[in-house]
């Protein structure tokens, strides 16, 4: 099973510039954490507008699991409820008199009974650590990362195969984007669940995903594993990106010589630099 384009391309009506996407071709497994990396304006919000039929490309083939979804009788609003989109500030989307009954909004639209509705709402909300106290609450009432996590809670409810997010942690302090990062994850390794993460942060990419998209102009840059992706620095640059910290950190520390001549050690990560220091330090220990 996979999201798969081919050849996409898009244009907006009301727009006389060039066109949102042009030539995507991509696949996307079921199973796999991504990342999509972008400055404003790359196509990022119109590419995965695309993954779950919100968009129709001007020219080029969706398809899920082998089937075009634009074909006439694809049934679209079944695979939006395989394919889950959060965009930007779902919290903003937030509108029932009551947490729970929020989250119950997406399976009533999927027009299952009732004892099933409110089995997934609960399991969904424990799933991002709403304890029941707080279901009978009224969303405007909690923290912004409590309602970040109840508008999650509201498309885990629907249970997708596939989970877009558009910037999740955008807003948060630290400790609510590490918890909403540290869900992603949990939903990826415990639930099986393939999760497409948009973002500006390239920390956020390097500490989760295991492969990166990276767009500029409407076009896919960039499609590999992060090790390879941030070896393209001076491009990435020039599309308003940047790499990791820790991977500018390493490699001014090789080029003062601190691992030795010659030396050929890099990291993307926190704990990579961290290994790679220390490893090295022990070593002239020994010595």
């Amino acid at each position: 099973m996979s999201i798969k384009l081919e050849n996409v391309s898009y244009q907006y009506r009301d727009s006389k510039r060039r066109p949102a996407l042009s030539h995507v071709s991509l696949e996307i497994k079921k199973g796999e954490f991504i990342g999509i990396a972008g400055h404003t304006g790359s196509g990022k919000s119109t590419l995965i507008q695309h993954f779950n039929g919100l968009i129709q490309p001007t020219k080029g083939t969706v398809l899920f699991d082998g089937k075009n979804i634009h074909e006439q009788g694809y049934s679209l609003k079944e695979l939006r409820g395989k394919v889950g989109l959060s965009f930007q500030y779902p919290e903003h989307q937030l509108f029932e008199v009551s947490v729970f009954e929020d989250v119950c909004f997406g399976p009533k639209n999927l027009g299952l009974p009732r004892d099933e509705i409110e089995k997934r709402a609960k399991e969904a909300l424990d799933l991002v650590g709403m304890d029941e106290k707080y279901h009978e609450k009224s969303p405007f009432e909690l923290s912004g990362g409590q309602k970040r996590r109840v508008a999650i809670a509201g498309i885990l409810a629907m249970e997708p195969e596939y989970f877009i997010l558009d910037e999740p942690t955008a807003g948060l302090d630290p400790v609510g984007r590490d918890r909403i990062l540290q869900l992603l994850k949990k939903l990826h390794e415990e639930k099986g669940i393939t999760i497409i993460l948009v973002t500006h942060s390239m920390e956020e990419i390097a500490d989760y995903v295991d492969r990166i998209l990276v767009m500029d102009q409407g076009r896919l840059r960039f499609d590999d594993a992060p090790s390879e992706v941030f070896k393209h620095k001076a491009e990435l640059e020039q599309m308003g990106l940047s790499v990791p910290f820790y991977s500018f950190l390493v490699d001014e520390l090789v080029q003062r010589g601190y691992f030795g001549k010659n030396a050929e050690v890099s990291a993307i990560t926190l704990q990579q630099a961290k290994d790679v220091i220390l490893k090295n330090w022990k070593r002239n220990q020994k010595l």
